[in-house]
Parts: structure tokens; C-alpha cells; sequence
């Protein structure tokens, strides 16, 4: 991503690793012959970081040691052992222990992956197919062959009506998969996608054999047979899931499994409610917890435990783009389709006072679907940004092309109190007036809604925003719910407004289609929760997805960006910069720490347990 690249070789980045590079083949992309090559990296845009020869990643102690136990806590609750289709709440570790994929990213790259199961890749010249070729090696956890055949059933079975339809959308531009042969297994492109190539090796792999010709979307309750280093140990559903590291991993020594996954046991413990999950943690029921809530972090970090170093909580930093949080609109309710209304919203939140008194000032305002990166827009669109927007001009707000996107701020009482005051003036505009007391339409329709939660932390984040909309005559209530529920709701659109979070990757492509498509909004069980049904977005996000060079990748999301801004969606939230973790100090991890990584995945799959002296401090 650091460079911009002709379109050629943006498509066809793909490297062999191993001892040397043959004469070619002949799709003309230089791979490896195939009885030399041990393994491959693809970039989008750039070239892979590791050589042909690496060893383990740089962020990973290739020589951890092997053993103990990992318990951490997950909030809310599970029933389903299958992640892939949209009934139930899956088990946590599941995709991250249990499940490979054809190849994984690496965290200190923008968008780099490299061979797992897959151990070569062939991009056709026009970038039209790519086959992988699965390595011999591969062994599912009873000893039995991972084949080609096992990963065209499982894409044909994600991509099926019995699959999860967020795979459909992701994987839309794949017209269909097909076997060569019995090791090799070929991806055949409905039309060049700079980054399909890729994001298809993110395909989990399970059994053919296993599945068989039972009903994939009841598969519930069983575990899968995988290839993975981990596999179920045992299933107490709602309450704790349990993992035993498998000895006989078959990639143990592959470069891009080496040092990690160090425990023999990994143990995850459900909890209702965070804060009493906290004080679990500071009991010692379980290793390692990753704060959300800046009012427990600034406040509840204290004791004997922490005095005396038992327990270390730091702020590990990170350079994740930020993406989007906010208080998402439900459009399918006529009472969000007013974008003058969308906009009257934002201006009742007070981020500046809830930042002081709630935040402890620990969190900057999303100003951006792209917060914290070069993808973020910024000022009013020129060059070749304003020539993209330029054929949308009919429909986009005037004042997109005039001035800069401002996220209402208030500093003081005397600023959000013109805010609100505007607020009033475009609530008034759209045909809401109060009236004794009350916003009520032409019609006597009162302006009520209901916020729903799933986490009571945000009851005392959410009544100060409350209070200000009841000061335009607005009549909002907000409720916690249970997660299962929540996540029911959620998946069946069945809300007002709600929060929502778009974390982002520094290479955004096809998962867009999922979050703001006008097929997403039309598809239960998707990403786009707010309904945005947008032709302009639409067009915008195939911008980005085709984009032939970083250089176009930027302006498309630039573009995008302004436009979902301006369509005022949600209310902007907030975003931190840093993981804030806490852990009982018995584990190590490696330095230098990734750029891009999850906190807890960078738990499980690089950290090992030790009995040493406290390590040194980041």
C-alpha cells in the first residue's frame, strides 16, 4: 500500500517464497516450479514485506514456549457451534483456533497474505481465475487429508442458501469454483477485482467427508472437524467453551504458524454483564481483559493485585484505522428519512461534555467511516475526487461540493446551545414543531423513538444525549436487552437506533458491500443496519473495489467517505488509539508489537505463559 502500481501489477502481485524463482509459468507471474515451492505471498499493491526464506514474523518469539493455560471472558452468551450460517450465537475461538484458511495476513502489513493451507497460487494473466494448490500436508485433526474437494465444498456451501448471507455479498464477483484436479482447486472471477484474489483465501476450510449430506444450516450443536491447531474440548453452551491445543498440528513449523498458538488450553468464560466480569477478572477467574469502557478503566484498575504487580494494565498502542461508531438510524423507519432530521440528531449530541465528564478524555470524535487514516476526506473535493463525485452532483447535497463535512462540536454550554437551537430550525424545516412540550408533525404524530442496547455501560453514555433530545421535544426511551435478543433484532433490522461499529482495514474492498449496499439493506442478517439504499454510494463503493492503484483506492474512499458522511447516517461516536488491556502477569510477548491487530487475538495467537520476573514494560 505505500506505492502506487500500474494496473498489471496491481492484480498479479503475487510472490513465491522458497530457495529461488523459476522461469515462470505460463500465466507470466514468476512463480516458483511447482516441486520447489514451499509456500506464497500476495500484496495488494506493494510487495510483501517477508522474503522467500522468513522464518516467523517479526512480531511473533518463534521459540515461545509450548504450554499452561488461557482463560479469557466473552459478554453475552452462545448456543451454536457453527459461525457460518445466520441462526444463533456462535462460540467465541471458533473461527480463530479451529478454522484454516487458505492463506493469513500479516499484522504489520496494510494487506498482505501468505500460504497456509494453500501453499502456491497462480493468478491468471487476466485476472479473470486464480487456482491454489493445496499443500500435501495439510491434515484435519483426525489424521485425514485437507483436499481440494474439502475447499470447493465449503465456498459452495458458504456461498449457498444454507450459508450466512454476509458470505454472498463478500464474495459476490465469484462466479463459481472448480476442480482441476485433486490437489488444486480454481476461483473463476465474473470480472477483475483488484483484491478477490485475496480475499478469497480467507475462505474457511471444514470437511466434506464430515458434513456429509446432513443439514448444514442445523449444524448447531457438534463440533466440526478441522484442520486448525485447536480443536473443541468440551461445550458447556451459554456458560464456558473449552479448547485443547492439537500436538499434532500439522502447521506447527510453518513459517506463518511458528511461535504462535503456545497453550495447551484455552478456556473461554461467558458473562452477563461487564463490570461484573471485571471484578471476576480481578479475582483471578480468568487471565486477560480488554477494557471497553473508559469510566471502569480511568476508575476500577486499582487494588493489592495491581500495587504490588500481579496485575499490569497498560494502553498498548495500535495504527488500526478507527472506522465508524456511532448511533445508527434505521432509515426503514419513515421517521429517519428526513435527512434534515438525521442531521438534527447529531447536533443533540454533546460529545465535548460527555468526553470530559464521562470519557475521562480519553477519546477522540469520529470524524470519518475511515477515522485515523490517509482514506479519511478532509476539506471539499478537488482534482480527481471532485471529478468522480462530479457525475453525482444532482444526487448529493449542494453543500458537499462548497464546504468541508463538519461533525457538530460544542465546547462550551453556549456552543451546543446553538446547537440545539439549529437542531430546532431543521426539525421545524422537515415539519416537526413543539407543541406543549411536544415535537409533533402536521399529522399529531409524536417524534418518539427507543435507543436499543445490549450493554448496560452505555445506559449512562446514552441518558445525557437523551436529555438534550428531550429538550427539542423529542420522546426517547432506551432499553438493555438481552444479547441473544439483541442479536436477533439486529439481524432482522427490528429497531430504531442503535449503536453500531465499522472497524476498517487500511485496504477496504468487497465487505463494504455488506455495511452500506442497497442489497445489503434488502438483506436480513447484513451489515447494513442503518438501510442505506443510496445508488450514489453504490456506485462509489464499486469505485473502491475496482480501483486499479492505491492512488485511485484513496480518492474512491475519500469519496465514499464524504458521501455516507453527508447522508448523515448515524451520529459520530468516538474512537480510541490504543487497546487498554489488563493481565496477571504471568505471560510474555514479543516485541515489536504489530501494527494492525484485535487485542485479543493478538492474546491467543502470540503470547505464551511464563513463569518469569515481570517483563519489561511497553
Amino acid at each position: 500500500m505505500q506505492n502506487e502500481h500500474p494496473r498489471r501489477r496491481f492484480l498479479r502481485q503475487i510472490l513465491a517464497s522458497g530457495t529461488g524463482l523459476g522461469a515462470g509459468l505460463a500465466t507470466g507471474l514468476g512463480f516458483m516450479h511447482p516441486a520447489e515451492a514451499a509456500g506464497f505471498a500476495e500484496a495488494l499493491g506493494y510487495s510483501p514485506k517477508y522474503p522467500a526464506d522468513f522464518t516467523a514474523f517479526n512480531y511473533v518469539n518463534p521459540d515461545a514456549p509450548k504450554g499452561g493455560q488461557l482463560a479469557l471472558s466473552v459478554f453475552g452468551s452462545f448456543d451454536s457451534l457453527n459461525p457460518f450460517v445466520l441462526k444463533g450465537l456462535s462460540a467465541s475461538g471458533l473461527n480463530e483456533l479451529c478454522f484454516e484458511t487458505l492463506t493469513v495476513r500479516a499484522w504489520d502489513e496494510p494487506f498482505s497474505s501468505y500460504g497456509l493451507l494453500a501453499d502456491r497460487a497462480d493468478l491468471a494473466s487476466d485476472g479473470r481465475s486464480i487456482t491454489f494448490r493445496i499443500n500435501a500436508a495439510a491434515r484435519f485433526n483426525d489424521g485425514s487429508p485437507v483436499t481440494a474437494r474439502d475447499v470447493w465444498f465449503s465456498f459452495n456451501t458458504l456461498v449457498g442458501p444454507k450459508g450466512h448471507p454476509r458470505y454472498r455479498t463478500y464474495w459476490a464477483d465469484i462466479e463459481k469454483a472448480e476442480l482441476p484436479d485433486a490437489r488444486h482447486v480454481r476461483f473463476v472471477f465474473r470480472r477483475v477485482n483488484p483484491e478477490l484474489h485475496l480475499i478469497i483465501g480467507e475462505l474457511p476450510v471444514f470437511s466434506e467427508h464430515w458434513v456429509g449430506a446432513r443439514d448444514f444450516a442445523t449444524l448447531a450443536r457438534e463440533a466440526f472437524l478441522t484442520s486448525g491447531p485447536y480443536r473443541v474440548e468440551k461445550t458447556d453452551f451459554g456458560n464456558t467453551m473449552y479448547y485443547r491445543r492439537n500436538s499434532d498440528y500439522w502447521a506447527r513449523d510453518l513459517n506463518v504458524r511458528r511461535g504462535q498458538f503456545n497453550f495447551d488450553r484455552v478456556v473461554y468464560k461467558y458473562y452477563k454483564d461487564e463490570t461484573v466480569s471485571l471484578e471476576a477478572f480481578k479475582a483471578g477467574e480468568f487471565d486477560v481483559f480488554s477494557e471497553t469502557n473508559s469510566k471502569r478503566w480511568a476508575r476500577d484498575y486499582n487494588g493489592a493485585a495491581f500495587d504490588d504487580g500481579q496485575i499490569i494494565h497498560r494502553e498498548i498502542p495500535h495504527h488500526n484505522n478507527a472506522g465508524m461508531q456511532g448511533f445508527g438510524m434505521n432509515l426503514r423507519r419513515p421517521l429517519f428519512q428526513d435527512r434534515r432530521v438525521r442531521r438534527a440528531l447529531d447536533l443533540a449530541l454533546d460529545f465535548g461534555w460527555s468526553n470530559t465528564h464521562l470519557f475521562y478524555g480519553q477519546y477522540t470524535r469520529c470524524d470519518s467511516y475511515f477515522s485515523n487514516s490517509e482514506l479519511a476526506c478532509s476539506g471539499i473535493p478537488t482534482g480527481a475526487e471532485l471529478a468522480l463525485l462530479a457525475p453525482f452532483r444532482d444526487h448529493l447535497p449542494a453543500a458537499l461540493f462548497t464546504k468541508p463535512y463538519q461533525v457538530p462540536v460544542a465546547n462550551n454550554p453556549e456552543q451546543q446551545r446553538h446547537n440545539l437551537l439549529a437542531a430546532r430550525d431543521l426539525l421545524h424545516a422537515a415539519g416537526w414543531t413543539v407543541q406543549n412540550g411536544e415535537l409533533r408533525n402536521a399529522d399529531g404524530q409524536l417524534f418518539q423513538f427507543e435507543i436499543m442496547l445490549s450493554m448496560r455501560g452505555f445506559e449512562r453514555i446514552v441518558a445525557p444525549y437523551v436529555y438534550n433530545l428531550k429538550r427539542l421535544g423529542i420522546q426517547v426511551s432506551y432499553r438493555t436487552i438481552d444479547v441473544a435478543l439483541y442479536q436477533r433484532r439486529m439481524d432482522h433490522f427490528d429497531f430504531d437506533m442503535t449503536v453500531v461499529a465499522y472497524g476498517e482495514s487500511m485496504s477496504p474492498g468487497n465487505e463494504l458491500r455488506d455495511r452500506f449496499s442497497s442489497a445489503a439493506a434488502h438483506t436480513e442478517g447484513s451489515s447494513n443496519y442503518m438501510g442505506i439504499d443510496s445508488p450514489v454510494v453504490d456506485a462509489l463503493i464499486d469505485r473502491v473495489i475496482y480501483a486499479a492503484n492505491r492512488a485511485e483506492l484513496i480518492t474512491a474512499c475519500h469519496a465514499l467517505d464524504r458521501a455516507l458522511l453527508w447522508g448523515e447516517y448515524l451520529v459520530p461516536n468516538w474512537y480510541i488509539g490504543a487497546h487498554r488491556m489488563a493481565w496477571w502477569n504471568r505471560f510474555g510477548f514479543h516485541q515489536p508489537l504489530p501494527l494492525y491487530f484485535d487485542a485479543l487475538t493478538w492474546v491467543l495467537q502470540t503470547w505464551w505463559q511464563t513463569h518469569e520476573q515481570p517483563q519489561k514494560q511497553i
